[in-house]
């Protein structure tokens, strides 16, 4: 049985579809990256798997449970940590991970073990009877995860962790996030960051206008459509200002790439390197991913 399974969904707003026949399956203690521009279509996609919006069309099926005809059991089985800070931020840690607990009606004597356990994992023991308003923007995201984590669910889903942290605090919440993978979580991820993505997802969906337009493994992608860049810095050109603007050309190999620029009579402004996801992500989409 898959962890994640859309088949054909569709959600329309005013008729108009912002996700449109989108068809994806996710399996088991799989990492999962979903990719778009802003308005691609991804927010309504998760707050669709999660329960908090109906399907206009089509069927979603998460931990086996369908998200209309069961949201209960569908909520009992996922963990969800939105971009926006959602712990209360005038509840102390331990406030907001016992609020929680209650609310999924775990037993105190296993609700008081499990909110040790997660605070150790997430490094926040030493904070449990601190206001959240004082912690800094890591270790709230890193609360939000404990609390995700409190009722032992089976897959998480992650929209944008990251967003807004410094380059440690981002590092910490990659080795949290791989490591809840090895231990067999399934994990669902949404970033604004490629190199986030090149680093934790085995597979990655490109989503454009409501529709899904990509999806493989970063070596497949690579492999699809080149594995080397030509990148050319542009400048005037027809009385117009182009400068700053880079072009890229893509090759199947590095060494296609070498033989093409060899034979150009003026290099300037050129360079080959290997093909990375943004230069994918910008080759199908038109868009940086910012």
């Amino acid at each position: 049985m898959s962890a994640v399974c859309l088949e054909n969904v569709y959600k329309l707003y005013n008729k108009v579809p912002v996700v449109n026949d989108l068809s994806i399956t996710i399996e088991p203690g799989e990492i999962f990256g979903l990719l778009g521009p802003n308005g691609a279509g991804k927010s309504t996609t998760i707050r669709m798997l999660i329960a908090l919006t109906r399907p206009t069309q089509g069927i979603i099926r998460v931990a086996g449970y369908d998200v209309v005809t069961q949201p209960a059991q569908v909520k009992r089985n996922i963990g969800v940590v939105l971009q926006q800070t959602s712990v209360d931020s005038d509840w102390t840690v331990w406030e907001n991970l016992e609020f929680h607990g209650r609310m999924h009606h775990i037993p105190k004597s296993q609700r008081q073990e499990l909110i040790e356990q997660w605070l150790d994992y997430v490094d926040l023991r030493d904070r449990k009877h601190d206001l959240v308003k004082t912690l800094s923007g890591g270790m709230k995201r890193r609360l939000q995860i404990a609390r995700a984590l409190l009722h032992q669910p089976n897959i998480l889903f992650l929209d944008e962790p990251t967003v807004g942290l410094d380059p440690q605090n981002r590092r910490r919440l990659w080795e949290i996030i791989q490591n809840l993978n090895q231990q067999g979580m399934t994990i669902l991820l949404t970033t604004h960051y490629m190199e986030e993505v090149e680093f934790l997802c085995e597979r990655i969906g490109i989503m454009e206008a409501g529709k899904l337009i990509e999806l493989g493994t970063l070596q497949q992608l690579r492999a699809k459509y080149g594995e080397a860049v030509i990148l050319k810095q542009m400048g005037d050109r027809e009385g117009t200002r182009e400068a700053g603007r880079i072009e890229s050309s893509f090759f199947p190999t590095l060494e296609a790439a070498n033989g093409y620029i060899d034979g150009l009579p003026d290099r300037t402004g050129m360079m080959v390197r290997a093909s990375n996801l943004e230069d994918i992500f910008v080759k199908l989409t038109g868009h940086q991913l910012d």
